[in-house]
C-alpha cells in the first residue's frame, strides 16, 4: 500500500511553515519538529487482532415451518422456509443454526431428554442434531432417493424414527446409526384390497400409548389404519368421507381423534371401526331437523389431552366457519362443556400442548398451549380461567412495525441501561399470566463482556425502540412513539399526511443519539425532524415547539439577489448574516401560492392541545419542512445534534439547515450550491425546482415488489417509490445501484411483503454509468454532518466549533460556529454561523468524518453531561450556569494551543486522512475500484482506533489510523437487498449488526478476542436432567409392551429380523457435526460422551461395512457346500466307470 512517504514530509514542511508565520512555536512543540511528526504516532493494531465471525442471532424467526418441544430439557425448537433452526431455553438462551441445503423445515422431533433433535426438509432429508455442544451440528444425514417425506414420528424412548411419505408407504430410520430398517409397511398392504383408490401421502403415524407394538397410520383420503408391526398387518382399517389433518389419540390408548378438511372432529373407539363414536363441529350452525351441520373450513390440527381431576381437552386450529369474513386466526380450547375461542393476531403455522409428563400413556396433566404463530410466538396459560397469556421474555418484538433503520452503540455510559429500563418499566401490559415462563432449559454462558450495549430501531410507525444489547442478548429497555405529537387523520378522505407517501407518514429514516448527554434526534419520512430530551419527570407541554423551514433547492434568477422573492428563512448566499432568523409563526400562514399551488405547507400538522409528556424521551422542538410552489419537500437525507453547542442540523438534496433548539431559531438555511459561494468547481446554472421532483435515489425499494402505482405521486416507505421517468423496468434496474448508495438516508423497506427479488448482481460495478447528467450536476445531497471542535481553516492558530459538510459529489464543506457564553448568555444571544471556504474533495460521496488528536486519539464531539431539566427553578443559579456550559471532552490532557489534529473522512469509494491545520492528505487509501462502500464507521478496539467498512461486493474491511494501512479484508455477504445496506452498522469494540431478515438482527464481531471468548458466552442448551420416573403400568400394559419395549422393536425391524433396506432408497451422508462437533463440545463429561459416540458410530461404519463382507463370503460358501451337495447326490450311486 502505497504511503506517500515523500509528500507526508512535504506537508509536514508547509505544516511547520505556515504555523510559524502565524504565531511564535510554544516551547513543547520544539521538541518534535512537525517535519516527522505523523511518523511518531504508535499504531497498535495489526491484523492478527481481526476476525469475523457471526455471534448471535436475535428476533423472531422468518417465516416460521415447524415446531417441537422438549418436555424434560424445557427447549423449544422453531423450523423455518428458508431451512433455519432456532432453539429457545430459559430467558437469555437462544441458538440458531442454518441446514445448508436452505430447505424448508417440514417437522421437527426431540429425542426427549437425549440432548438432540431430527429435522425434516422438504428435499426429503432427515437431519440428526447434537445439541450437546454449544453450536449444535449435524451428526448424520439420510437423503430419500425415491419418494418424498410427509410425516415423522419418534416415540418417547425409542431409537426407531418412523417415516411416511408421499406414496403411503412407511420406512423406519435407525436413529443411532441413521440407516434404514428392512421393514417396511407399504400402502396397498395396510389398506383394504377391495379399494380401488391410492389413499393418499401418509399425514399422521402414532403407536398406541398402552401398546406399542400397534401403529397408528393416517392417510390423507379419510382412511385411518390401525397396524399390528408383530403379525404385519392391519387390525382395523377407519374410513371416512373427509380428508384427515391430524388424529390424537386418548392415553389410555382406547379412542382417537380426527380432524378432518369439513370441520369436523370424529372420536374413534379401536375396536369399532364401522363408524365414529362422536362427530362435533365445533364452529358448525347446528341445523334443525337434525341435518348435517354447514361445512366449516378445515381443522389443521388437534390434540387431545387427559387431566386426572377433570374433563380432557380437545384443543385445534382452524375449523371456523365459512361465513366468518375477515374473522382472525382462531386456536379453540373445548373443556368439558365450555368452548373458548381464542383469536391470533396472525395466522397459525402451528401449535403444541405442554403436559406434565412426557409418557403418552399416562394422564396428560396440560398447562400450557404454546402457539407458533406467521410473526408471534404465543403462550396460553391452560391453568389459569380466561386462558391468559404469558408474557414473552424473548426479543421476538423487533418487527411490531417493520424496521427502517437501526444504530448500534457499545461502550455507553453504564447509568444509561438503568436510566432507560426505569423509564421502560411503566409502559408494561397488564394482564398477563402470573405463571414464570414455562420454557426454561439450558444454561447462561459465562458473560465476558462487561461493557453495557445499546440498539435502538427505528420503525414504519415512527416508533423507536431502545434495546439492551449486553453480552451477546437483547431485551427491550423503552419503546417512544414519535407520532405521538402529530394529529391523525380521522377518515379516509382526510388525509394531511399522505403529501410524501402513501402509507406510513411517520416512519423513522435517521436516528442521532448522543448517549452523554441523552439528546435524541430523529429524522423521519415526511420530511420532519423532532429533538428530544430525556427527563424522569412527567410533564404537560400547552403547546409542542415548532419550527417550519423553507428549504427550496435554487430560484429561477439567483444571479440578482435583490430581485429575488425571499424564501422566508433563507439568509443571504455566504450566509454572512449573523443574526438569526426567526421562526415562522406557529400555524402555518399559508397554504397555497398566489397561482393556486400547495405553498408554505408542512406534509403533517403538530397537534394544538396540550400533550402529556410520561417519563423518558420529552419532545423538545418539531422541525418540518414546507411544500415549496407545489413541490413537495425532499426527504432529509443526513441529520446530526450537538448538546454542547444546542444545535441540530441536517440536509437533503436541496440544501441544508441549521437550528439553534434551545432559542428556537433557525439559524442556516443554504441551498447546497449556496454553500460554496463562489468556489462551485462545477459552475452549476441555476436550476428551477419543478424540473425534477426526486431526488437522486430517493427511495429504498425503487424496485417496487409487485406494487402498481400510480407515476405522479412518490410511494410509500414501506411499498417502494418511482419517479415518473424511471418507471420502466431497465431504468429500474439502471439506477438499483444508485438506490442502494443513498439506501440509509433515504430509503424504507418493504419489510414483511416478500424479499426484494433482484433480476441481476449488479451491485458491484461502478455506480457512474447509472446517475444521469442532469441529476449528477444539480442534485447535490447532504450526506454527512459533524460537529467538532477543530481548525476550520488554514491559517487558524487554535481549535474553535464548527460544522463539517460532506455531500454525495465527494465535497467536504466546514462551516464555522461562534457560540455565545454559557448561561443566560447562551439563550439571549445569537449563534453566528459563517461557511468558512474551506473545501475539500473525495471521490465518491461522503459517508462518515472524524477527527484524532495529535497522539492519534479520537476527539469525541463536545457534549453536555445529562441532567434532570424538569427540576424547580427555585434551585440555586450555579446550577443553571454549569447546565448550560458546553463542555468539550477529549481523551488527550487539555488540547495544547496549535497542536495539530486529523481529519479522517471516509467516502463510498476513499478514505483519507487530513492533517489539520495545513488541510494536506496525509494518508489515502482507494477502499474499492468497483464497488462502493456501505457503512463506513471510526470505531475504537483494543484501545486502539481504526475505520471499518462494509462493501456493496460483500467485504468487510477495517484499516489503521491514521495510516490507513488495511488490516482485514473478508467476503462476508453480497449485497442481496437493501434492508442489509440500510441496517448494517459497526460500533466499538469490534461489534456489528444487521437486519438478516425482516424480523431477525443478525450480529457479527471483527474482533479476535471476541472470537476467542465467543464459546464461553454462548449459553449451553442441554443440561443433564432425570427423566421422570414412568407411570405405574396396568396389567393391560404389562401384557402388551412388558418390560423390555425397544428390544421388541430391535427384533423387529433390526437386521436379523427384517434384512437390510434396499440401497437405492436412501443416502446416508455423515454429518460436519462429527469431528468439529466434538471440537467445539465443553470439555468434560458431555465432550467425552461426545467423543466416545463418534468412536462408536465410526467402529459401527467400520462393523457394518466388514459385516457385509462377511454376509457376502458366508452367502458365497452356502451356495458352494450346495452345489457340492447337488453334485453328491447326483453322482452318490454312480460306478467309477459310469462317470
Amino acid at each position: 500500500m502505497r504511503k506517500f512517504n515523500i509528500r507526508k514530509v512535504l506537508d509536514g514542511l508547509t505544516a511547520g511553515s505556515a504555523s510559524a508565520s502565524q504565531q511564535p512555536t510554544p516551547p513543547a512543540q520544539q521538541q518534535h519538529p512537525s517535519g516527522n511528526r505523523e511518523p511518531e504516532i504508535q499504531e497498535t493494531l495489526q491484523s492478527e487482532h481481526f476476525q469475523l465471525c457471526k455471534t448471535v442471532r436475535h428476533g423472531f424467526p422468518y417465516q416460521p415451518s415447524a415446531l417441537a418441544f422438549d418436555p424434560v430439557q424445557k427447549i423449544l425448537a422453531v423450523g423455518t422456509q428458508t431451512g433455519a433452526l432456532r432453539l429457545f431455553g430459559r430467558p437469555g438462551v437462544e441458538c440458531y443454526c442454518q441446514h445448508d441445503s436452505g430447505a424448508a423445515v417440514i417437522q421437527l422431533q426431540f429425542l426427549i431428554n437425549e440432548g438432540a433433535l431430527v429435522s425434516a426438509l422438504a428435499d426429503d432429508t432427515l437431519h440428526l442434531w447434537n445439541l450437546r455442544q454449544k453450536r449444535p451440528a449435524i451428526l448424520h444425514s439420510l437423503k430419500f432417493c425415491r419418494e418424498r417425506v410427509t410425516f415423522c414420528h419418534l416415540p418417547f424412548q425409542s431409537k426407531w424414527l418412523y417415516v411416511g411419505t408421499e406414496r403411503g408407504n412407511i420406512h423406519i430410520v435407525n436413529v443411532e446409526s441413521f440407516t434404514l430398517s428392512g421393514y417396511v409397511i407399504m400402502w396397498n398392504k395396510a389398506i383394504e384390497l377391495s379399494s380401488k383408490s391410492h389413499p393418499g401421502p401418509v399425514v399422521h403415524i402414532s403407536d398406541n400409548p398402552m401398546d406399542e407394538g400397534k401403529l397408528l397410520i393416517g392417510f390423507e383420503s379419510g382412511t385411518v389404519v390401525l397396524w399390528d408391526l408383530k403379525s404385519k398387518k392391519a387390525d382395523y382399517r377407519y374410513t371416512y368421507d373427509e380428508a384427515i389433518h391430524s388424529v390424537a389419540w386418548h392415553h389410555e390408548g382406547k379412542q382417537f381423534i380426527c380432524s378432518h378438511s369439513d370441520g369436523t372432529l370424529t372420536i374413534w373407539n379401536v375396536r369399532s371401526p364401522t363408524k365414529p363414536v362422536q362427530t362435533i363441529t365445533p364452529h358448525g350452525k347446528q341445523l334443525k331437523d337434525g341435518k348435517k351441520p354447514e361445512p366449516c373450513k378445515p381443522i389443521l390440527k388437534v390434540e387431545f389431552k387427559t387431566t386426572r381431576s377433570g374433563e380432557p381437552f380437545i384443543i385445534l386450529s382452524g375449523g371456523l366457519s365459512y361465513d366468518t369474513v375477515g374473522r382472525r386466526p382462531c386456536l379453540t380450547v373445548m373443556h368439558g362443556k365450555s368452548t373458548a375461542v381464542l383469536e391470533m393476531d396472525y395466522s397459525i403455522v402451528d401449535f403444541l400442548t405442554l403436559c406434565e409428563t412426557p409418557y403418552p400413556n399416562d394422564f396428560q396433566e396440560p398447562y400450557a398451549v404454546v402457539v407458533l404463530l406467521e410473526k408471534d410466538l404465543v403462550l396460553i396459560d391452560l391453568a389459569q380461567n380466561g386462558y391468559p397469556i404469558f408474557e414473552n421474555p424473548y426479543p421476538l418484538s423487533i418487527h411490531e412495525s417493520p424496521v427502517t433503520c437501526c444504530e448500534y452503540f457499545a461502550d455507553c455510559p453504564v447509568d444509561l441501561i438503568p436510566a432507560l429500563y426505569s423509564v421502560g418499566a411503566r409502559q408494561k401490559r397488564q394482564g398477563y399470566s402470573k405463571k414464570e415462563w414455562p420454557i426454561n432449559g439450558g444454561n447462561w454462558g459465562l458473560g465476558a463482556q462487561s461493557y453495557p450495549e445499546i440498539i435502538i430501531t427505528g420503525h414504519a410507525d415512527g416508533s423507536v425502540k431502545f434495546w439492551d444489547a449486553s453480552a451477546i442478548t437483547l431485551q427491550v429497555l423503552y419503546k417512544l412513539k414519535t407520532s405521538k405529537v402529530f394529529e391523525k387523520s380521522r377518515n379516509k378522505e382526510d388525509k394531511p399526511s399522505t403529501d410524501i407517501v402513501d402509507e406510513d407518514p411517520y416512519a423513522i429514516q435517521i436516528i442521532s443519539w448522543c448517549p452523554e448527554s441523552r439528546m435524541l434526534c430523529i429524522a423521519g419520512v415526511s420530511a420532519h425532524v423532532i429533538i428530544y430530551r430525556f427527563s424522569k419527570q412527567e410533564v404537560i407541554t400547552e403547546v409542542i415547539p415548532m419550527l417550519e423551514v423553507r428549504l427550496l433547492y435554487e430560484i429561477n434568477d439567483v444571479e440578482t439577489p435583490e430581485s429575488e422573492q425571499p424564501p422566508p428563512l433563507s439568509t443571504p448566499v455566504g450566509g454572512s448574516n449573523p443574526q438569526p432568523i426567526p421562526p415562522q409563526s406557529h400555524p402555518s400562514t399559508s397554504s397555497s401560492s398566489s397561482d393556486g399551488l400547495r405553498d408554505n405547507v408542512p406534509c403533517l400538522k403538530v397537534k394544538n392541545s396540550p400533550l402529556k409528556q410520561s417519563p423518558g424521551y420529552q419532545t423538545e422542538l418539531v422541525i418540518q419542512l414546507v411544500w415549496v410552489g407545489g413541490e413537495p419537500p425532499q426527504q432529509i437525507t443526513s441529520l446530526a445534534v450537538n448538546s454542547s453547542y444546542g444545535l441540530v442540523v441536517f440536509g437533503n438534496c436541496n440544501g441544508i439547515a441549521m437550528v439553534d433548539y434551545l432559542q428556537k431559531t433557525v439559524l442556516l438555511n443554504l441551498g447546497t450550491i449556496e454553500l460554496y459561494g463562489s468556489n462551485d468547481p462545477y459552475r452549476r446554472e441555476p436550476r428551477s425546482p419543478r424540473k425534477s421532483r426526486q431526488p437522486s435515489g430517493a427511495g429504498l425499494c425503487d424496485i417496487s415488489e409487485g406494487t402498481v402505482v400510480p407515476e405522479d405521486r412518490c410511494k410509500s416507505p414501506t411499498s417502494g417509490s418511482s419517479s415518473p421517468h424511471n418507471s420502466d423496468d431497465e431504468q429500474k434496474m439502471n439506477n438499483f445501484i444508485e438506490k442502494a448508495k443513498m439506501s440509509r438516508k433515504l430509503s424504507l423497506p418493504t419489510d414483511l411483503k416478500p424479499d426484494l427479488d433482484v433480476k441481476d448482481n449488479s451491485f458491484s460495478r461502478s455506480r457512474s454509468s447509472s446517475v444521469t447528467s442532469i441529476d449528477k450536476e444539480s442534485r447535490e445531497a447532504i450526506s454527512a454532518l459533524h460537529f467538532c471542535e477543530t481548525y476550520t481553516r488554514k491559517a487558524d492558530s487554535s481549535p474553535c466549533p464548527c460544522l463539517w459538510v460532506g455531500t454525495t459529489l465527494g465535497t467536504v464543506l466546514v462551516i464555522a460556529l461562534n457560540l455565545p457564553p454559557g448561561g443566560e448568555q447562551r439563550l439571549l444571544q445569537p449563534v453566528i454561523v459563517s461557511p468558512s471556504g474551506t473545501i475539500l474533495r473525495l471521490k465518491g460521496a461522503i459517508l462518515r468524518m472524524a477527527f484524532l488528536d495529535a497522539t492519534g486519539c479520537l476527539i469525541p464531539p463536545a457534549y453536555e453531561p445529562w441532567k434532570e431539566h424538569n427540576v424547580p427553578e427555585e434551585k440555586d443559579e450555579k446550577e443553571k450556569l454549569k447546565k448550560r456550559r458546553p463542555v468539550s471532552v477529549s481523551p488527550s490532557s487539555s488540547q495544547e494551543i496549535s497542536e495539530n489534529q486529523y481529519a479522517v473522512i471516509c467516502s463510498e469509494k476513499q478514505a483519507k486522512v487530513i492533517s489539520l491545520p495545513t488541510q494536506n492528505c496525509a494518508y489515502k487509501q482507494n477502499i474499492t475500484e468497483t464497488s462502493f462502500v456501505l457503512r463506513g464507521d471510526i470505531v475504537s478496539l483494543s484501545n486502539s482506533i481504526c475505520l471499518a467498512c462494509f462493501c456493496a461486493n460483500g467485504h468487510i474491511m477495517t484499516f489503521s489510523l491514521p495510516s490507513l494501512r488495511p488490516l482485514l479484508d473478508v467476503y462476508y455477504l453480497p449485497l442481496t437487498n437493501m434492508r442489509i445496506a440500510r441496517t448494517f452498522c459497526f460500533t466499538n469494540n469490534g461489534q456489528a449488526l444487521y437486519l438478516v431478515s425482516p424480523t431477525e438482527i443478525q450480529r457479527l464481531t471483527y474482533s479476535q478476542e471476541t472470537c476467542e471468548n465467543l464459546q464461553e458466552m454462548l449459553g449451553e442448551l442441554f443440561t443433564p436432567v432425570e427423566t421422570p420416573e414412568a407411570p405405574n403400568r396396568g396389567f393391560f400394559k404389562g401384557l402388551f409392551g412388558g418390560g423390555a419395549q425397544s428390544l421388541d422393536r430391535e427384533e423387529l425391524f433390526g437386521e436379523s429380523s427384517s434384512g437390510k433396506a434396499s440401497r437405492s432408497l436412501a443416502q446416508h451422508i455423515p454429518g460436519p457435526g462429527g469431528i468439529e462437533g466434538v471440537k467445539g463440545a465443553a470439555s468434560g463429561v458431555v465432550g467425552e460422551l461426545a467423543r466416545a459416540r463418534l468412536a462408536l458410530d465410526e467402529r459401527g461404519q467400520k462393523l457394518s461395512d466388514l459385516e457385509e463382507r462377511t454376509a457376502a463370503m458366508l452367502s458365497s460358501a452356502d451356495s458352494f457346500s450346495k452345489h457340492a451337495h447337488e453334485m453328491m447326490l447326483k453322482y452318490k450311486d454312480k460306478k467309477w466307470y459310469q462317470f
